[in-house]
């Protein structure tokens, strides 16, 4: 959809939504690609033992046919849920296709939720059926009992009865199909969110969203897609940054696909893989450049990447600098959340990359910084970044959540329950999550910039910032800390670190508080949790330990 341009005013006058009436994802990244080069291949699936195997389109079309048939055949019907707990692979990208054409809704889960977790999520959805794998069956058949409408299990690998073997049973299944008709605002997923409290809520998402992401990842890679492109992500498909971010787009695009997960993300491992397979398209999450910077890029890498893209957390300008000398490109940082992604991002071949900035609005989705009463903010006073709608990426709703929904909105904005501020050149600069803003002694302060700071000490590898209680103060900043390899925690250590924020930020933006850690508490899309932080701290101070 996003023309080339010289500029980024030319690539926002130039933008236009093309978005018919009558659309199905699963026509759009599979079928008639399918129907025009059954051959083109869409998919190198990197096993863990080293084996690779091709898939073409046509592949991925009789494949996905015949499992819609077979969902079809245990009497699913349009706007019944499927979900889909699977590692990246074949199965995983199947699945959703099939669903997708078969009228149904998807509901993607990554294989490190436990018991409970899933047990929420299918039960929420009211899940029909499930495609899973042996390692993973163990946790549904622990929970399937509390799981009524959960009648059909497809095990890869097979299962005990009545769970049903996946690739035997589409043996049997006929690889014809014809889709079903569906509008473009028609659902076709649930994706849950990590929430900041609460239980987690379902987002539920129109066939359309794929077309709605499609400038959010054009943009921030350099107008994708180029002759050559080849597209990987160690961010798994169960999350928004994997499968829409990456695979259905790519295949939107008739773009192949690199499908490998680590068990656990191995710097090294990583370029050997983006190497041998000649990958020239990434998205990292923020988690992974830090490890990898933690442990240092080969030497003599022999990754040839056109483009990168990051989102999640402020990569800031030492990151940055990194990125550049370690991949020969700079890092194009975007924004966005479950509900609604992808809407602010950095092109550097047309748009000036400025640390600290997320960037500017991604041609296609309003985006602005308002007040409370939903006025427009002037430039860098703080409030709350909001996308207007009608926007193709933004979400019908809250599954089964009326009241959430409703409250996600002041009239037409949008709220993302982030606070930012736009700066007088338009650029967007990400303060913090409403409730992990710190106010001290009259300021509200942002947890990224602190911990952007304390990220180009040479002792730190990972920083946090939170507020504690303070008498005084209100709130004051504590940091915690994990350290390089080869560094080793003391109080000169913290003392210079505690100097080190206060001399290149501010005199109340340094922590007075420093606590090394061996690991902070991650989402599992590599977001900081500093709420659980928070809570660890109000537990220790109310025990006195």
């Amino acid at each position: 959809m996003l023309e080339p341009a010289t500029n980024y005013d030319e690539a926002r006058a130039n933008f236009r939504w093309r978005i018919p009436g009558r659309y199905n994802i699963g026509v759009d990244a599979c079928d008639r690609h399918a129907a025009a080069r059954p051959d083109a291949l869409a998919l190198i699936y990197e096993e863990e033992n080293g084996t690779t195997r091709r898939f073409s389109f046509g592949d991925i079309r009789a494949q996905s046919n015949r499992l819609a048939n077979v969902l079809t055949a245990q009497g699913l019907q349009r706007g019944d849920r499927v979900g889909v707990l699977l590692q990246q692979s074949p199965e995983t990208a199947i699945a959703h296709i099939a669903s997708f054409k078969a009228g149904l809704i998807s509901i993607p889960l990554f294989v490190l939720f436990g018991d409970e977790a899933l047990e929420y999520r299918l039960g929420n959805a009211g899940a029909r059926a499930l495609v899973t794998d042996t390692d993973n069956l163990p946790k549904i058949l622990a929970i399937r009992e509390r799981l009524p409408e959960l009648t059909t299990i497809l095990v890869v690998g097979g299962g005990p009865a009545p769970c049903l073997d996946f690739a035997r049973t589409l043996e049997r299944a006929s690889p014809e199909f014809t889709p079903v008709d569906t509008a473009a605002d028609d659902p076709a997923l649930i994706i849950f969110t990590s929430g900041t409290t609460g239980a987690p809520k379902g987002a539920l998402h129109a066939h359309r969203v794929l077309l709605g992401h499609l400038p959010g990842v054009e943009f921030p890679h350099e107008f994708f897609p180029q002759p050559g492109d080849l597209f990987w992500t160690p961010a798994d498909w169960a999350w928004i940054g994997g499968l829409l971010d990456v695979l259905l787009p790519a295949w939107h695009h008739g773009v192949p696909v690199l499908a490998h997960r680590f068990r656990k993300f191995e710097p090294p491992a990583a370029f050997e893989l983006m190497a041998r397979h000649n990958v020239r398209n990434v998205f990292f999450p923020p988690t992974a450049l830090k490890l990898i910077r933690q442990v240092g890029a080969p030497e003599r890498h022999n990754a040839r990447l056109r483009s990168i893209g990051s989102g999640g957390e402020s990569l800031g300008e030492e990151l940055l600098d990194w990125g550049r000398a370690v991949f020969g490109v700079t890092i194009n940082e975007f924004y966005g959340q479950t509900e609604c992604n992808l809407v602010v991002g950095n092109c550097a071949s047309i748009l000036p990359v400025r640390a600290g900035s997320m960037g500017r609005p991604i041609p296609g989705h309003e985006v602005a910084v308002i007040d409370e009463a939903g006025q427009v903010c002037p430039p860098d006073r703080a409030g709350q970044i909001a996308v207007r709608r009608p926007d193709p990426v933004m979400f019908l709703e809250y599954w089964r959540n009326p009241q959430a929904t409703a409250e996600k909105f002041i009239g037409d904005w949008m709220l993302t329950g982030d606070l930012g501020r736009r700066d007088e050149n338009g650029y967007l600069h990400y303060v913090g999550r409403a409730d992990d803003v710190i106010t001290s002694a009259g300021y509200r302060i942002g947890p990224a910039e602190i911990e952007d700071c304390l990220l180009r000490h040479p002792a730190v590898a990972m920083a946090a910032a939170i507020g504690v209680p303070d008498p005084v103060r209100t709130e004051s900043i504590k940091a915690f800390i994990v350290l390089r390899t080869g560094q080793a925690a003391s109080p000169a250590l913290a003392a210079a670190l505690q100097q080190h924020v206060k001399t290149r930020l501010a005199a109340h933006e340094y922590p007075r508080e420093v606590e090394f850690v061996e690991s902070l508490p991650l989402t599992a899309t590599g977001k900081i949790m500093r709420r659980e932080l928070r809570a660890r701290e109000a537990a220790k101070r109310t025990t006195g330990s």
